[in-house]
Formats: structure tokens, C-alpha cells, sequence
């Protein structure tokens, strides 16, 4: 059996490219809001499935929802993430609760790096049709259910965006 991929998305597909585009054009607070929602209500079940005792998720998505609101500093916040992305290195035998983990890590570190939301689609995704299909199914079939799950989380962030935000977050992608 090939090794389940941690990301199947090509940085170029349009289902990558579409949510990049809006992602541009919105300020930081709310790509952490929309990174954070979905994560919260999509992928971190996906988690609890496998891992149900294991509250590192889960106290990632609240420590950034707390950044958030100012009721912590950000060393803080940041500490309880890093400690989701342990989580997600750990689950390394569970294709579908690592990418999970992935996807939710990379949405709480939004709070301090805007560029981090794509996280939630290049790992969640794949989270989202591993679960659903296995990491046996054809890629084309993959392929197909993660682009169905990116158009969800650009639905989602279409919902929260800012029409003419004026304060876009300045991203250099990096990828």
C-alpha cells in the first residue's frame, strides 16, 4: 500500500486558486475567524474520532478564538498551537487525523500569519476525503472531493468576508 500523501492539492488548481484570490482581499482577523469556524465545526470531529482524549486540537482552535478576543498574548496562544501541530506529527500512522490536526494547526496559527489559512484547505481537504474514501481510493477520486471541500470553505469564507475590506492582510504566500 503507497504511503498516504499529507497534501494532494497542486498550489495551482483551481479549486487552491479560487479561496487564495478572496483570501487576498480580506484582513487578518477574519481569515482567522473563517480558518478557525471551519476547523472547529469540520475537521477537529474528524480528530475526536481517532483521538478523543487528546484535547490538543481543540485547545489550539480556543487559544486562538482567545488571541482573538484579547483575552490572551500571543506567546501564549502560540504555545498551544505548536503543541497541535505535536498532535499532528504524533497521529502519523492515521491519515485521516493528521491531516486533520494539520489543517487545524495551520488555521489557528493564522492569529499571527494570514498566509497559514490555506493550511486549512492543502491539509484539510484531504482530511475531509481520506475520511470519507480511504487512503486507498484512485487520486482522481481524492482529487475530486477535495476540490468539492475547497469549494465549501470558499462558500464559508464568501459568508464572512468584507466586501471592499480596506485593510487586507499583506500576504507573501511563500509556496
Amino acid at each position: 500500500m503507497p504511503k498516504a500523501r499529507k497534501m494532494l492539492s497542486d498550489w495551482d488548481a483551481p479549486y487552491i486558486q479560487s479561496p487564495v484570490k478572496l483570501i487576498e482581499t480580506q484582513n487578518n482577523s477574519t481569515l482567522a475567524n473563517w480558518a478557525v469556524d471551519y476547523s472547529g465545526r469540520v475537521l477537529l470531529p474528524l480528530w475526536g474520532k481517532y483521538y478523543p482524549d487528546d484535547p490538543r486540537p481543540q485547545n489550539a482552535l480556543k487559544a486562538a478564538r482567545e488571541w482573538l478576543s484579547g483575552r490572551i498574548k500571543l506567546p501564549e496562544a502560540k504555545g498551544r498551537i505548536l503543541k497541535c501541530h505535536a498532535a499532528a506529527r504524533e497521529a502519523e500512522n492515521n491519515p485521516v487525523a493528521r491531516t486533520a490536526a494539520r489543517a487545524i494547526g495551520q488555521s489557528a496559527s493564522t492569529v499571527h500569519s494570514a498566509r497559514h489559512c490555506i493550511g486549512l484547505a492543502l491539509y484539510g481537504a484531504l482530511a475531509v476525503a481520506y475520511d470519507a474514501l480511504g487512503t486507498d481510493a484512485p487520486r482522481e477520486q481524492l482529487e475530486r472531493l477535495v476540490a468539492e471541500e475547497c469549494e465549501r470553505m470558499l462558500d464559508a469564507l464568501r459568508e464572512v468576508s468584507i466586501e471592499n475590506e480596506p485593510n487586507p492582510a499583506k500576504i507573501d504566500w511563500k509556496c
